[in-house]
């Protein structure tokens, strides 16, 4: 129990203690038959109910179970990383993430939300503002909604994805205070929709821990650049999500998902069955299960594409400088970047064009203007025919891959067999550990809490060895990589041109060509795209037999986002292929 908490019960008893004690009191007086007094003992009575009904304790919706069993069970699973050693957090109580939201939540009923589930589940920002404007819907129930479904299915032993981390718990008087003000309340804008962070970027109502319990003291931190401005185009920000601790650069072959903080989080699509893909493993499955309209994830290579492939979800990851980086926690300034994970295409672009802005503060950034126009509408018109796609060879042995490539043709697709040269990633660790040995201590001198006590890398590596199975159950042997590596910055800029030569050469028929984008699986190629600095789009393109999620991703030219949008959302037009988790309805 914190401080308040405990200070509040204090004074709740003392309060009970005085209203006894005057009761006792008045009976004694009472004793004499005075009727003045028996109204003064009734009132003390009143009184008395009143108090001791506030002190009914509020509803514990989560409960710690016995998860013996089920990983028991998961030590059979064929891929060793999903042979997870816990699940439940061991740190976070969502009994206390959801305490300062739980009064106003407890008035909204199971009725109601069945009653909103058809506006709102699985509908675009298009629809959803469209509702809100006709009067069927308002921002404050949207909102309500969200809250209730996360808790709803959080707290259920059974259906549990281990994705919240923080609720913002202020949301509930922004939306309403959305609602009064109507804003900039259109059809294709951000305004009033719940949005879900990663929690690897700063907002100043919530702590920013990156899944470490060595950041659990990052509270008082300014938004983070692009929360600025998704604040300022009138989104909510609901709250923060699990991910990969460290953005899955900390333990080597850990479960993908996994952080201290926040547990294991699961695939709706089958739990413990699938994996979540990472980094931004809690981004996927928030927005797949339809806890928030979307979310942010961070990318360095694969953690935007990975989780979205894998939850059947649109993940874009920005050319490196159109997003701006400041108060992201780091892996590396050179590759890393935020980007919108949704379930459309259309709110993909909504939610990137919110997120836009020149950052002086992040020397990547780059003054390049896409908000030209509003771009949304551009979209609708689009179609495949006459676009020119990349089609990699050693790809069409997927039947799925296959069988899409065929129908992107039959709808008028140019699809151009290529087959570079497999690209090797000599020095990729290596550029990552001395980003990430330099660009950390930045990010804690200059945009985390104070109160933080790691100043660096390796202090992190010896926090964690004072409790290892809390603080590091799986080990962290990326950070004890990172603290050994001695290359010189110097040195550091070869292996960058060097990677960055492979990425492009991988590329090259992209322009050599003439082709609008190379068409991949998941995140087959994000490592060829993050070296080369290349933007990415993935899309839903199917399911497996056994049910698993499968996409096309989009490689595109740098800052060709709109271009990826515009064929990405003709792709999903034609195929239509994302479905709900069945679980999770």
């Amino acid at each position: 129990m914190s401080f308040l908490r405990r200070q509040e019960s204090i004074y709740k008893n003392s309060i009970l203690k005085l209203v006894w004690s005057f009761l006792f009191l008045l009976i004694i007086f009472d004793s004499q038959n005075n009727q003045p007094m028996k109204k003064i003992t009734l009132l003390f009575v009143i009184m008395l109910l009143v108090v001791s009904c506030k002190q009914e304790p509020v509803k514990k919706y989560f409960k710690k179970y016995d998860e013996s069993a089920e990983l028991a069970e998961q030590q059979k699973h064929p891929r060793k990383r999903m042979q997870f050693k816990l699940m439940q957090s061991k740190y976070l109580d969502m009994n206390t993430v959801f305490a300062s939201l739980a009064k106003e939540l407890s008035s909204f009923t199971e009725e109601e939300y069945n009653t909103l589930k058809p506006l709102i589940l699985e509908r675009d920002i298009p629809t959803l503002q469209a509702h809100i404007g006709n009067g069927n819907l308002s921002y404050e129930k949207l909102t309500l909604f969200y809250l209730y479904r996360i808790r709803k299915f959080e707290s259920d032993s059974t259906k549990s994805l281990n994705s919240i981390i923080a609720l913002n718990p202020n949301v509930l008087e922004e939306a309403r205070q959305k609602d009064k003000e109507k804003g900039a309340n259109s059809e294709y804008s951000i305004y009033g929709m719940p949005i879900l962070l990663k929690d690897n970027i700063n907002t100043k109502d919530m702590p920013t821990t990156a899944g470490a319990i060595a950041l659990v003291e990052n509270k008082n931190t300014e938004d983070s650049f692009i929360v600025e401005k998704l604040r300022a185009n009138g989104a909510l920000i609901l709250g923060k999500v699990n991910l990969s601790e460290w953005a899955y650069f900390f333990c080597s072959g850990c479960p993908l998902g996994y952080s201290a903080v926040g547990g294991q989080t699961l695939n709706p699509y089958g739990r413990g069955k699938f994996e979540t893909g990472g980094s931004s493993a809690g981004s996927g499955v928030t927005v797949a299960a339809n806890f928030a309209v979307a979310a942010v994830g961070t990318e360095t290579s694969g953690s935007i594409t990975s989780p979205s492939s894998m939850n059947s979800v649109v993940g874009l990851k920005p050319t490196i400088g159109v997003l701006s980086r400041t108060g992201i926690v780091p892996i590396s300034s050179t590759l890393d970047t935020p980007g919108p994970m949704t379930k459309s295409v259309i709110d993909n672009a909504i939610f990137l064009e919110a997120m836009l802005g020149y950052d002086a503060k992040d020397e990547a950034s780059l003054d390049k203007n896409l908000k030209e126009s509003k771009f949304q509408n551009e979209i609708f018109d689009t179609t495949l025919k006459g676009i020119r796609f990349g089609v990699l060879k050693e790809l069409l042995n997927d039947s799925i891959y296959n069988a899409t490539v065929h129908k992107m043709k039959k709808a008028g697709a140019e699809m151009i067999e290529i087959n570079p040269e497999r690209a090797r990633f000599n020095g990729f660790t290596t550029l990552l550990n001395i980003d990430m040995k330099h660009d950390l201590p930045n990010y804690l001198a200059n945009n985390a809490d104070k109160n933080v006590a790691v100043k660096s890398v390796k202090d992190v590596t010896l926090f964690n060895l004072k409790d290892s199975l809390l603080r590091a159950p799986y080990g962290q042997q990326l950070f004890d990589g990172i603290v050994k590596d001695t290359t010189t910055l110097k040195q550091l800029e070869v292996v960058k041109a060097g990677l960055n030569s492979v990425g492009k050469q991988f590329l090259k028929d992209l322009n050599d060509k003439d082709l609008v984008a190379i068409l991949s699986i998941n995140n087959y190629h994000s490592g060829v795209a993050a070296v080369a600095k290349y933007p990415t789009l993935t899309v839903p393109m199917g399911y497996k037999n056994n049910g698993e999620p499968i996409s096309l991703t989009f490689v595109g030219k740098p800052f060709s986002e709109r271009t990826l949008l515009k064929v990405g959302y003709a792709f999903e037009q034609l195929t239509k292929a994302r479905k709900i988790p069945k679980n999770y309805q």
